[in-house]
């Protein structure tokens, strides 16, 4: 089987012609297009695939196999590691986080350093195996539930399911603004997504989320303006010898727990070699106007409810997820502004950074 990114025996022993070349890198890139249309941009981890637990917990016996054969080829001790797990007779337990509580009077950003407290307590999930399957055409609603089972089953997490987690940990902070974040980087003839959930409150902006970097999770909400936050990431990228390649910014999320809406994921993208710095800048501040003049003119549609919608129920496990009502021509690609009618450190060889 071809590796990643290789041509395979065949294509060796002959250059193909440039048409079909061209043709074959158009096709790769509506593939990846599409791949990210239906949510599944995370499956691939730096040219390294890694599984989702499609049935639910508790985990049934083929994944679980399933996840130790993938641990023994992706981890740098190989099977020893699993067999070492697997054999010992007094693993030690593992204490469960206590979801955080507030009083009325604590302040935001107190409350949002507990959040992520919390989250890092979950610990970051290096099975290869994300545990809870998360649709992003699936209704805010039946994220939420997903959010609430993650908060009993207390298992550790991926970036995504720390950005659902993020959403509703701090939905009944009314004054603090929500808006999903995405990374693409490129290391060592890789490329590599991560996602975190930006936050606005008060008019200085932050993150919630996890990495296996900690300066690629949390940012606290001290940046004046949100470029000033996406440049802070690309700097602690940098620091990682990763190069920051595109930003796709989305829409402040409801904060409604039985909205039916869908979560806006992208609609800025920004094509950092196809911008110059300050055209790059110009365009982040230009979606956070757009977040702004959103929320502050209501311009964005009322978030329809289960209440209000007895006919619209939150998919359950083992039911087809809605289809996205966003197309492609709805997203903002860079420096095109969305309509206004619109819808709402490195191993080199071998065991990479991913993050």
């Amino acid at each position: 089987m071809p590796m990643p990114g290789g041509g395979g025996p065949a294509a060796a022993g002959r250059r193909p012609p440039s048409g079909e070349a061209a043709a074959a890198a158009a096709a790769a890139a509506r593939d990846e297009e599409q791949q990210e249309e239906e949510g599944e941009e995370d499956l691939r981890d730096g040219g390294v695939p890694f599984f989702v637990n499609r049935g639910g917990l508790p985990v049934d016996e083929p994944t679980w196999e399933r996840m130790w054969r993938h641990v023994g080829r992706i981890h740098p001790e190989g099977e020893r590691v699993a067999q070492r797990i697997r054999g010992a007779a007094d693993l030690p337990k593992i204490p469960i986080p206590s979801v955080p509580a507030f009083q009325p009077s604590t302040p935001i950003p107190e409350r949002l350093e507990a959040i992520q407290r919390y989250i890092r307590e979950l610990q970051y999930n290096h099975t290869g195996t994300q545990f809870f399957e998360i649709k992003k055409s699936r209704p805010l609603t039946g994220l939420m539930d997903l959010a609430k089972e993650m908060t009993k089953e207390a298992l550790p997490i991926k970036c995504l399911e720390a950005v659902i987690l993020g959403i509703y940990l701090t939905n009944n902070m009314t004054t603090l603004d929500r808006f999903p974040i995405s990374f693409k980087t490129h290391f060592s003839g890789n490329y590599f997504r991560h996602i975190v959930l930006g936050v606005n409150f008060g008019g200085r902006y932050g993150a919630l989320g996890i990495s296996r970097r900690e300066e690629l999770m949390y940012k606290a909400p001290v940046f004046r303006t949100l470029s000033e936050l996406i440049f802070d990431f690309e700097e602690a990228y940098r620091r990682c010898w990763h190069t920051l390649k595109k930003v796709k910014l989305g829409h402040c999320v409801s904060h409604d727990p039985h909205s039916v809406e869908q979560i806006e994921w992208k609609h800025s993208i920004l094509d950092l070699d196809k911008l110059t710095r300050e055209d790059f800048r110009k365009e982040l501040e230009r979606h956070a106007r757009d977040m702004r003049l959103k929320i502050g003119k209501g311009t964005g549609p009322p978030s329809p409810t289960k209440d209000r919608k007895k006919d619209v129920s939150s998919p359950q496990r083992g039911q087809a997820s809605p289809h996205r009502r966003n197309s492609r021509g709805d997203r903002r690609p860079s420096g095109e502004k969305k309509a206004a009618d619109s819808k709402a450190m490195p191993d080199l060889n071998g065991y990479q950074i991913r993050v």
